[in-house]
Formats: structure tokens, sequence, C-alpha cells
């Protein structure tokens, strides 16, 4: 076969020879620029020609008629040119020189046998040619969603309230998830707004749930059913939507699950890398009486001991403090010196300093009011939103004990006063002692 193509000598073939390997795209695929503008494709070996969304009829006929199998074509990024391509090079050289042959029924007699021709990456022409045609479109992909997230001259309507935006996509959608709940992910992640936005609205004007996909007798109900069964969102796994997000146009054949999952895995591993070297961060907790910090409670303990005269593990174990008194406690305390006002009596002074000096001269400092001036729950919030001192607190061993049943108020998710180690901790706590969770549900 290569003495066939070789006889007609250089001269003949002219610059035949510069078309054996893949042309860059986008040049029209053998130069066919009529057939390239066509909103058809034509079969590879005749001159039957199919609608591009009608492409698996165009795969069914050439599987039929010309035993022509082309492999993974979901990952073919652009099909008419993919088509026009290998329809000029199976013109310029035989079927067997660019795919693998599969005989059927072989072991039947040769009238029954029939041969297959199997078109897919494994071939590097091919490959390097689906490569070329995804980068193309990457690179339209990135331009058209660049050209979107600068636009301002956006307009449309609100899916659920028909609240007319204007300006830049991002108002809307940032709308439809504040409002809405409807969250179809950030606007930078998404290419073709519009069409999105119009496949989204096509499904609810025929009264589809947009997640489970049912469809339901009249508005009312569909959205009573979107709001009860928390469905204002879309379905993931819907293929129809991965256009739309501009990572299943990023990596060659992979779509967003295959992107995400590697991501995980890459997640897992750094978690499993040797963390030996690994130094924990100061804790820089603050004095309750002056500016000092420490990056360990032991120093910070000894500091207020020896420079104050305030011995907190000991009043702790004197007092049997659990983790919650300890908490109102140096809550108490902050508020006080904030006020710059002894918490022994209550005598204000004008300057912090001045109320240090005296609470030390008079020992006010090392000795605690009466339990009920301190012990009580508006102190469970913090002074000072981050006062480091609070995360570091825990029980002395007499006052598990009483820790077991004290009832503690647990604040509601996302307390914005609350900081959020302190707002674990006291759920945790709450939530691991034992007859608490029985009794509050």
């Amino acid at each position: 076969m290569a003495e066939s193509r070789g006889a007609a000598g250089p001269a003949a073939r002219g610059d035949t020879e510069c078309i054996l390997e893949p042309l860059s795209l986008p040049e029209s695929p053998g130069g066919v620029d009529a057939v390239e503008s066509s909103p058809y494709v034509p079969c590879i070996f005749c001159t039957e020609c199919y609608v591009l969304a009608e492409q698996n009829q165009l795969l069914k006929h050439m599987i039929i008629e010309h035993k022509l199998v082309i492999a993974d074509v979901k990952l073919v990024a652009d099909f008419r040119s993919y088509i026009l391509y290998w329809k000029r090079r199976f013109a310029e050289q035989p079927i067997t020189d660019f795919c693998s042959v599969i005989r059927t029924n072989s072991k039947a007699p040769l009238e029954e046998q029939d041969n297959y021709f199997l078109l897919c990456d494994v071939l590097p022409e091919d490959r390097l040619l689906r490569e070329q045609l995804q980068q193309k479109r990457l690179r339209e992909i990135l331009e058209q969603q660049q050209q979107e997230r600068y636009d301002t001259s956006f307009h449309s309507m609100c899916m659920f309230c028909d609240q007319e935006f204007t300006g830049n996509r991002s108002v809307l959608l940032n709308h439809m998830a504040r409002e809405h709940a409807f969250n179809i992910g950030l606007p930078d992640n998404i290419v073709n707004c519009y069409e999105f936005l119009a496949v989204l609205q096509g499904k609810l004007d025929n009264l589809q749930c947009l997640y489970c996909e049912k469809v339901f007798r009249d508005k009312n109900t569909l959205k009573d059913h979107m709001r009860k069964k928390q469905h204002r969102r879309i379905n993931a796994k819907n293929k129809e939507y991965d256009k739309f997000y501009i990572i299943n146009y990023l990596e060659f054949g992979k779509s967003w699950e295959e992107v995400q999952s590697e991501d995980d895995r890459e997640l897992l591993d750094s978690l499993e890398e040797d963390w030996s070297d690994w130094e924990e961060h100061p804790v820089c907790a603050v004095c309750l009486f002056c500016e000092q910090q420490a990056d360990t409670t032991e120093k910070l303990y000894l500091h207020m001991q020896k420079s104050h005269g305030f011995h907190f593990p000991k009043i702790k174990s004197d007092h049997g403090l659990n983790f919650y008194q300890q908490v109102k406690l140096v809550n108490f305390i902050r508020r006080e010196i904030h006020h710059c006002r002894c918490y022994n009596c209550q005598e204000k002074f004008e300057s912090k300093g001045g109320l240090i000096s005296h609470m030390e001269e008079t020992k006010h400092i090392a000795f605690l009011p009466a339990r009920s001036t301190w012990d009580q729950p508006q102190y469970y919030f913090p002074t000072y939103e981050n006062d480091t001192l609070l995360c570091t607190l825990s029980d002395s061993e007499d006052a598990k004990a009483e820790d077991q049943s004290e009832e503690v108020p647990v604040p509601p998710a996302g307390d914005s006063f609350l900081p959020a180690a302190i707002c674990h901790t006291v759920k945790e706590r709450a939530a691991t002692t034992p007859g608490k969770r029985q009794g509050r549900r």
C-alpha cells in the first residue's frame, strides 16, 4: 500500500505530504468553507447528511451502512469539524491505514463474517485532532465567559419573584441565591448564562421540578414542592447542564465529577503526608489585667500570679469551677476591668492603671466576689470577640461531676456574637452531656 502511494512520485504529489499530519484548527478541515458553515454534517463515506442535533442518527447510519464505529464520541469537542476532517483523510488514504479492524463471527463461514472499523484516540492522529478541537473550544468558551463577566447590558427576570434585573448577570444570580436559596454557582464559573437561564425557565414553564424533574399539575403545586422538599437547586447529574460550567471544558476527556474526584484524592493524599515538622501557632492569650500576652496558658497564668497576685489555677481548683463557670468568670473580670471598676469593692477609677494598683494594694485582685455576682447567664457571652483565653479553658478534676448536671444554654447555629471556637465548644459539650440530648428533643 505504501508502494502504491509512492508510485505517483514527489512531483505528482506536490504539497499533499504536508497534510499527512493534522492541520491546525480553526482552519476549515478539507478547506471546504461552504460545508463547514452548513448546519448539516455529512457522512464520512457517502452523500448522506444529517442535522447536527441528529448526530446519533449519523453515527447509526455509518455503523449500519459503512461498518464504522467512532469511539468516545462524547469526548469530541466539535463533532462537525471532526467528521469533516476524517472525510477528507479517508478520501486520501484507505480506511485500514487509520482504523483497527474488528472481525465479527470469526468462526462462521466467510460469507457470514463482517469487518467493522474502529476509529479511536489510540491512533495518535485522532488523539491530536481531538485535543486540538478541545483547545479551540476552550479558547472560544473562555472568550465568551470573559465577555459575559464584564457585560453590563444583561437584562433578565427572576424566575421566582418576577423582579427585573439589568446590568451584570451576577446581580440576578446573587439575588436568586440570597433571596430564594437557589444557587447555581458563582457567576464566574458559568458560561452562556442567557441560554442557561432560558433552559431553567423552560422547565419551570413546563411545571417541571428543577431537581427531581417531576412534572406537576399547576404552578402553585410545583412551588410548594420545591420549597418543602428543598428542591430549589439543579440536578448535578443532569448532563444537559454541563455545557454551562467552565469546569467541563478545562481538561480533555474529563467531566466535572472526574476533575472534582481528582481534587478530593489530592486532598486526601496531602492529609496523609508527614506532619512531623509542623509547628503549632502560638496561643497569644492576653492577661486579664494588663496587655501582656503569652503563647501558652501556663506562661500566662504564671505572669498573672507573679505580676498581679491572681492565681487562676488555684482559684479554679479551690472553687471547683467547671468549664462554663470559668467562661463566666473570665467574661465577668474582663467586663469589670474594661469599666475600670474593682470587682470586689465596686470602686470606679479614671484609668485601668489606677484600678490595677488599687486591686493589688488591697489584695482585692486575689479574691473572688460572691458567686452570685459573676455566676450569671449574661456572662456566657464574651466581653471581647477575640478572647483567645476562652478557647484554652479546661475542667478541673473536681468540677467534672458538677459539669454533667449544669443546665447550659446552647446558642443557635450562626450566632454572630459568639466566637466560633467558643460556640462550637459549648455546643459540643452540651451535645455529649448524658441525659441532655434526649431531654431537649
